[in-house]
């Protein structure tokens, strides 16, 4: 494998760091992106429990909010259940936007991998083929060791950002679509808790 690597030439080293910062991103997201961690089950009734039941002091509307994105969005609505339902829905919308960029971080460095590591692949086999050329130049074409440096490089490093690629954005398509869907359910929620609230409040007056 090292003498793999090492035949792609320097080229091999960005493509490897890049792969590197790949894997960890996905590996990050995978978990910063499980259900649990950011839509717990029926914690819309679990908050109107709370406050049904006069349980729902600062402390504990702080740890509601700290759980998961979808307790940050309910906190912001439930913080200002005293207004109006426009302001309530305003104050879910402000929250639910730091929502969106924080389920969406590292997103972008991981589309810049798949963006960048087939262009270093082809730089790759630019310079391989440079290689070739000068190669022949001084040597001719009789001496085919000579010519098997370059083409291996130009091979290798086409092959090795290809590969870096392919995967990168199959999991950044993949992660996009995740976080639409997951925003789309934290909406839902959130709107049920105004729902909710706003109902409470008709009841009452």
């Amino acid at each position: 494998m090292f003498e793999l690597v090492k035949s792609g030439g320097w080229l091999m080293l960005p493509i490897i760091l890049c792969s590197v910062i790949s894997i960890s991103i996905i590996v990050e997201r995978f978990w910063s992106l499980q259900r649990e961690k950011v839509l717990p089950r029926h914690l819309v009734a679990s908050v109107w429990h709370m406050i049904k039941t006069g349980k729902l002091e600062a402390s504990a509307l702080e740890e509601v909010g700290r759980q998961s994105a979808l307790g940050k969005v309910l906190t912001a609505g439930v913080k200002n259940r005293q207004y109006k339902r426009e302001r309530i829905k305003e104050s879910i919308e402000e929250r639910g936007r730091e929502v969106v960029h924080e389920l969406e971080r590292f997103l972008s460095p991981l589309g810049t991998i798949a963006s960048i590591s087939p262009l270093l692949g082809l730089l790759g086999t630019v310079v391989g083929m440079i290689k070739v050329f000068t190669a022949i130049t001084t040597h001719g074409v009789g001496n085919p060791t000579v010519l098997a440096s370059g083409i291996s490089q130009a091979m290798i490093t086409t092959a090795a950002g290809l590969s870096v690629a392919i995967i990168s954005l199959i999991f950044y398509r993949y992660f996009r679509r995740r976080v639409d869907t997951i925003v789309v359910e934290i909406e839902r929620e959130a709107i049920k808790m105004v729902d909710v609230i706003h109902k409470n409040r008709e009841d009452q007056a």
